[in-house]
Protein backbone atom coordinates (compact mmCIF):
# COMPACT_ATOMS: atom_id res chain seq x y z
CA UNK A 1 0.00 0.00 0.00
CA UNK A 2 1.51 3.44 -0.92
CA UNK A 3 2.08 5.90 1.82
CA UNK A 4 2.87 8.79 -0.42
CA UNK A 5 -0.76 10.56 -0.48
CA UNK A 6 -0.90 10.22 3.79
CA UNK A 7 2.99 12.16 3.90
CA UNK A 8 2.27 14.65 1.76
CA UNK A 9 -0.76 15.60 3.48
CA UNK A 10 0.89 16.22 6.92
CA UNK A 11 3.55 18.27 4.92
CA UNK A 12 0.60 20.52 3.69
CA UNK A 13 -0.71 20.46 7.20
CA UNK A 14 2.75 21.16 8.72
CA UNK A 15 3.13 23.85 6.58
CA UNK A 16 -0.69 25.48 7.23
CA UNK A 17 0.47 25.32 10.75
CA UNK A 18 3.76 27.00 10.37
CA UNK A 19 1.79 29.90 8.30
CA UNK A 20 -0.88 30.36 10.70
CA UNK A 21 1.99 31.45 13.08
CA UNK A 22 4.03 33.26 11.30
CA UNK A 23 0.64 35.26 10.43
CA UNK A 24 0.03 35.89 14.00
CA UNK A 25 3.52 36.63 15.29
CA UNK A 26 4.04 39.47 12.23
CA UNK A 27 0.52 40.47 13.34
CA UNK A 28 1.68 41.15 16.89
CA UNK A 29 4.65 42.79 15.27
CA UNK A 30 2.56 45.22 13.22
CA UNK A 31 0.64 46.20 16.05
CA UNK A 32 3.72 46.82 18.36
CA UNK A 33 5.21 49.01 15.67
CA UNK A 34 2.18 50.58 14.91
CA UNK A 35 0.68 51.18 17.94
CA UNK A 36 2.90 53.77 20.21
CA UNK A 37 0.74 53.73 23.15
CA UNK A 38 -0.03 57.30 22.66
CA UNK A 39 1.25 60.33 20.12
CA UNK A 40 4.72 61.02 20.99
CA UNK A 41 4.30 64.22 18.25
CA UNK A 42 5.98 67.97 19.66
CA UNK A 43 3.32 69.97 18.19
CA UNK A 44 4.54 73.38 17.01
CA UNK A 45 3.51 76.80 17.30
CA UNK A 46 0.47 77.46 15.21
CA UNK A 47 0.26 80.27 12.59
CA UNK A 48 -1.42 82.75 14.41
CA UNK A 49 1.02 82.34 17.51
CA UNK A 50 4.12 82.39 15.31
CA UNK A 51 2.60 85.74 13.27
CA UNK A 52 1.45 87.59 16.39
CA UNK A 53 5.22 87.05 18.11
CA UNK A 54 7.45 87.60 15.46
CA UNK A 55 5.31 91.02 15.32
CA UNK A 56 5.70 91.80 18.79
CA UNK A 57 9.12 90.92 19.08
CA UNK A 58 10.27 92.90 15.73
CA UNK A 59 8.44 95.79 17.62
CA UNK A 60 10.48 96.00 20.89
CA UNK A 61 13.85 94.74 19.32
CA UNK A 62 13.78 98.38 17.06
CA UNK A 63 12.77 99.87 20.28
CA UNK A 64 15.71 98.11 22.83
CA UNK A 65 18.27 97.57 20.40
CA UNK A 66 18.83 93.75 21.13
CA UNK A 67 16.94 90.89 19.35
CA UNK A 68 14.72 88.74 20.84
CA UNK A 69 14.02 84.51 19.41
CA UNK A 70 13.02 81.33 20.00
CA UNK A 71 13.41 77.62 19.22
CA UNK A 72 11.39 74.91 20.05
CA UNK A 73 13.41 71.02 19.86
CA UNK A 74 12.01 67.66 20.51
CA UNK A 75 14.22 65.51 22.58
CA UNK A 76 14.15 62.19 20.60
CA UNK A 77 14.82 64.01 17.04
CA UNK A 78 18.31 64.44 16.73
CA UNK A 79 17.58 66.54 13.51
CA UNK A 80 17.03 70.25 13.01
CA UNK A 81 14.30 72.20 15.67
CA UNK A 82 11.11 72.23 14.99
CA UNK A 83 10.16 75.47 14.60
CA UNK A 84 12.38 78.80 15.12
CA UNK A 85 11.48 82.59 15.52
CA UNK A 86 12.43 85.41 16.15
CA UNK A 87 11.90 89.86 15.60
CA UNK A 88 13.58 88.90 11.75
CA UNK A 89 10.68 86.65 10.91
CA UNK A 90 9.29 83.13 11.19
CA UNK A 91 11.43 80.49 10.59
CA UNK A 92 15.23 82.80 11.62
CA UNK A 93 16.78 82.33 14.34
CA UNK A 94 18.70 85.25 15.80
CA UNK A 95 22.19 82.58 17.05
CA UNK A 96 24.50 83.56 14.85
CA UNK A 97 22.97 85.86 12.82
CA UNK A 98 24.93 88.61 11.48
CA UNK A 99 21.94 91.04 10.90
CA UNK A 100 21.75 90.34 15.51
CA UNK A 101 25.27 91.47 17.18
CA UNK A 102 22.86 91.42 20.76
CA UNK A 103 20.88 88.31 21.12
CA UNK A 104 18.47 86.39 23.75
CA UNK A 105 16.52 83.26 22.82
CA UNK A 106 14.37 80.82 24.46
CA UNK A 107 15.01 76.93 24.07
CA UNK A 108 12.15 74.18 24.52
CA UNK A 109 13.54 71.47 24.59
CA UNK A 110 10.06 68.74 24.70
CA UNK A 111 10.37 65.14 25.60
CA UNK A 112 7.20 62.95 24.99
CA UNK A 113 7.38 59.64 26.19
CA UNK A 114 4.81 56.48 25.56
CA UNK A 115 2.41 55.60 27.90
CA UNK A 116 3.97 52.42 28.64
CA UNK A 117 7.32 53.79 29.70
CA UNK A 118 7.70 54.27 33.50
CA UNK A 119 9.15 57.88 32.63
CA UNK A 120 7.27 61.14 32.22
CA UNK A 121 7.29 63.59 29.91
CA UNK A 122 9.11 66.34 30.24
CA UNK A 123 10.47 69.65 28.97
CA UNK A 124 13.86 71.57 29.63
CA UNK A 125 13.82 75.50 29.35
CA UNK A 126 16.84 77.53 28.40
CA UNK A 127 17.68 80.78 27.95
CA UNK A 128 20.88 81.67 26.03
CA UNK A 129 22.44 84.79 24.27
CA UNK A 130 25.24 86.65 22.41
CA UNK A 131 29.00 86.52 24.23
CA UNK A 132 28.65 89.77 25.55
CA UNK A 133 25.82 89.03 27.73
CA UNK A 134 26.71 87.64 31.31
CA UNK A 135 25.53 84.66 31.96
CA UNK A 136 24.39 85.52 35.54
CA UNK A 137 21.89 87.85 33.38
CA UNK A 138 20.58 84.92 31.60
CA UNK A 139 19.56 82.81 34.22
CA UNK A 140 17.87 85.93 35.63
CA UNK A 141 15.58 85.86 32.61
CA UNK A 142 15.26 82.56 32.56
CA UNK A 143 14.02 82.15 36.29
CA UNK A 144 11.84 84.96 35.37
CA UNK A 145 10.09 82.79 32.62
CA UNK A 146 8.82 80.76 35.77
CA UNK A 147 8.02 83.68 37.87
CA UNK A 148 5.29 84.55 35.33
CA UNK A 149 3.66 81.14 34.96
CA UNK A 150 5.25 79.54 32.21
CA UNK A 151 6.89 76.53 33.80
CA UNK A 152 7.65 72.40 32.27
CA UNK A 153 4.50 72.04 33.04
CA UNK A 154 2.89 74.63 31.23
CA UNK A 155 5.46 73.62 27.68
CA UNK A 156 4.94 69.95 27.64
CA UNK A 157 0.96 70.28 27.94
CA UNK A 158 1.00 72.88 24.77
CA UNK A 159 5.03 73.45 23.84
CA UNK A 160 4.36 75.81 20.44
CA UNK A 161 2.27 78.27 22.72
CA UNK A 162 4.10 78.32 25.84
CA UNK A 163 7.59 78.80 23.87
CA UNK A 164 5.68 81.93 21.54
CA UNK A 165 4.88 82.99 24.80
CA UNK A 166 7.87 82.81 26.73
CA UNK A 167 9.67 84.53 23.57
CA UNK A 168 7.38 87.50 23.57
CA UNK A 169 8.29 87.60 27.44
CA UNK A 170 11.84 88.26 26.58
CA UNK A 171 12.49 92.36 26.29
CA UNK A 172 10.42 92.29 29.91
CA UNK A 173 12.75 90.47 31.77
CA UNK A 174 15.58 91.96 29.81
CA UNK A 175 14.78 95.17 30.86
CA UNK A 176 14.57 93.60 34.34
CA UNK A 177 18.09 92.30 33.92
CA UNK A 178 19.78 94.98 33.11
CA UNK A 179 20.16 94.10 29.47
CA UNK A 180 17.73 96.57 27.69
CA UNK A 181 16.32 100.15 28.48
CA UNK A 182 12.99 100.07 28.45
CA UNK A 183 11.14 101.99 25.58
CA UNK A 184 11.03 105.23 25.66
CA UNK A 185 8.69 106.42 23.23
CA UNK A 186 7.16 109.97 23.49
CA UNK A 187 3.50 110.69 23.76
CA UNK A 188 1.93 112.53 21.17
CA UNK A 189 1.07 116.09 22.62
CA UNK A 190 -2.99 116.08 23.25
CA UNK A 191 -5.32 118.82 23.67
CA UNK A 192 -5.88 121.46 26.04
CA UNK A 193 -9.05 120.00 27.92
CA UNK A 194 -12.13 122.94 28.14
CA UNK A 195 -12.40 123.99 31.83
CA UNK A 196 -15.32 121.97 33.47
CA UNK A 197 -18.15 123.58 34.67
CA UNK A 198 -18.55 124.80 38.74
CA UNK A 199 -19.31 121.71 40.87
CA UNK A 200 -20.11 123.54 44.11
CA UNK A 201 -18.78 122.93 47.60
CA UNK A 202 -16.46 120.13 48.04
CA UNK A 203 -17.64 120.23 51.58
CA UNK A 204 -21.07 118.76 51.29
CA UNK A 205 -20.24 116.58 48.14
CA UNK A 206 -17.16 114.96 50.28
CA UNK A 207 -19.02 114.27 53.66
CA UNK A 208 -22.58 113.65 52.30
CA UNK A 209 -22.13 110.02 54.08
CA UNK A 210 -20.96 111.46 57.36
CA UNK A 211 -24.07 114.31 57.77
CA UNK A 212 -26.56 111.78 56.51
CA UNK A 213 -25.56 109.52 59.63
CA UNK A 214 -25.21 112.12 61.93
CA UNK A 215 -28.81 113.32 61.22
CA UNK A 216 -29.77 109.86 61.82
CA UNK A 217 -28.54 109.80 64.91
CA UNK A 218 -30.14 113.16 66.11
CA UNK A 219 -33.56 111.85 64.67
CA UNK A 220 -33.29 108.35 66.83
CA UNK A 221 -32.39 110.22 69.82
CA UNK A 222 -35.14 112.24 69.23
CA UNK A 223 -37.48 109.95 69.00
CA UNK A 224 -36.15 107.70 72.07
CA UNK A 225 -36.43 110.86 74.60
CA UNK A 226 -39.91 111.42 73.24
CA UNK A 227 -40.88 107.94 74.05
CA UNK A 228 -39.25 108.24 77.16
CA UNK A 229 -41.34 112.04 78.27
CA UNK A 230 -44.73 110.19 76.85
CA UNK A 231 -44.17 106.74 79.57
CA UNK A 232 -42.93 109.07 82.58
CA UNK A 233 -46.14 110.73 82.41
CA UNK A 234 -48.46 108.08 82.15
CA UNK A 235 -46.77 106.31 84.89
CA UNK A 236 -47.31 109.43 86.85
CA UNK A 237 -51.15 109.55 86.26
CA UNK A 238 -51.78 105.81 86.87
CA UNK A 239 -50.05 106.48 90.71
CA UNK A 240 -52.37 106.62 93.03
CA UNK A 241 -51.64 108.32 96.43
CA UNK A 242 -53.46 106.84 99.66
CA UNK A 243 -52.60 108.93 103.20
CA UNK A 244 -51.24 106.56 105.82
CA UNK A 245 -53.28 105.93 109.43
CA UNK A 246 -51.85 106.67 112.58
CA UNK A 247 -51.45 104.10 114.82
CA UNK A 248 -54.72 103.39 116.98
CA UNK A 249 -56.51 105.82 115.21
CA UNK A 250 -60.15 104.25 115.30
CA UNK A 251 -62.76 104.93 111.99
CA UNK A 252 -63.48 108.33 110.70
CA UNK A 253 -66.63 109.75 112.30
CA UNK A 254 -66.48 107.91 115.47
CA UNK A 255 -65.96 108.91 118.95
CA UNK A 256 -64.99 106.33 121.74
CA UNK A 257 -67.69 105.31 124.17
CA UNK A 258 -67.62 106.07 127.54
CA UNK A 259 -67.58 103.31 130.45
Amino acid sequence: MSTGKPAAKNRAAAWAVWLTIGLVVAGCVAAGVLNNDGDTTVAAPAADERADSVAILKRTSAEQGLCYGWELVDYYDYGDPLNVGSNLGDGVAVEENPACPRWVQVTANIGYVSESSESNDFARIQVTGSPDIDSADLWQVERGLERLGLTEDVFVDDPGWAVTRAAVMLPLLAVEAGLAQPADSPLPAAASPSPLPDAGSDYLRDRWGWLLATVGLVLLAALFVTVGVVQRRRQRQRRVVVPAQRAGAGAAGRTPEKA
